[in-house]
């Protein structure tokens, strides 16, 4: 099979790897087509990002004059689901054959974050863009002829979160009927207080 051109760049909304290195003369690469690679290495990084920022959003409630200890444990279990998700992509990269390229951490962008509400929307908002970049990746598979890539991203990547962006839509829920707020001045309230007590979200 002749190789792909190289600089050859996909136009998509994919997070892509604008220095990858493909591994197209690579005897262990199996069928894997250098814009899926570069896909998978993309994700790999934007999913290494998120646990990152869930890790920090995790710290924030753990500090002295937030204190929500449940909550805290709460970012920290999604944080490691985002680990293990990372990781286990990686995995299916160099399965493939494919190359992950290393790149600098950048700073989390939740620094302002101090309150629940805001920090569970910042969640949803990150799970979301994960979500349709796994969509669009599935797709891209399929289109160059990988259905295994496709099969195995919808399963093991989006199905899980699927279920996650349901349970964090009814922990959303229940924050703003207890009267949680976007107040960012770290203040919390009696509902973040009540949440963190009750909430079985916060502990599965």
């Amino acid at each position: 099979m002749a190789a792909e051109p190289a600089g050859k760049r996909l136009k998509s909304g994919l997070p892509l790897c604008a220095a990858h290195r493909s591994s197209a003369g690579s005897r262990a690469r199996h069928n894997l087509q250098a814009a899926v690679e570069e896909a998978l290495c993309g994700l790999s990084s934007l999913l290494w990002d998120g646990a990152y920022r869930l890790q920090a959003l995790a710290s924030v409630f753990e500090r002295d004059d937030v204190a929500l200890p449940r909550v805290a444990s709460f970012f920290h279990q999604e944080a490691l689901k985002q680990r293990e998700e990372a990781e286990a992509m990686l995995g299916y990269l160099a399965e493939r054959g494919g190359n992950y390229c290393t790149k600098d951490i950048q700073k989390p962008g939740c620094e302002a974050v101090c309150s629940v509400l805001p920090a569970l929307e910042l969640l949803l908002l990150q799970l979301k863009e994960e979500a349709g970049a796994l969509v669009e990746l599935s797709q891209l598979a399929r289109k160059h002829g990988d259905p295994h890539t496709a099969s195995v991203v919808k399963s093991h990547f989006l199905a899980p979160r699927v279920d996650r962006l349901k349970a964090l839509g009814d922990l959303l829920t229940s924050a703003r009927r207890l009267g949680c707020t976007n107040d960012q001045t770290g203040a919390g309230g009696f509902g973040e207080y009540i949440l963190n007590q009750l909430q079985d979200e916060l502990a599965r």
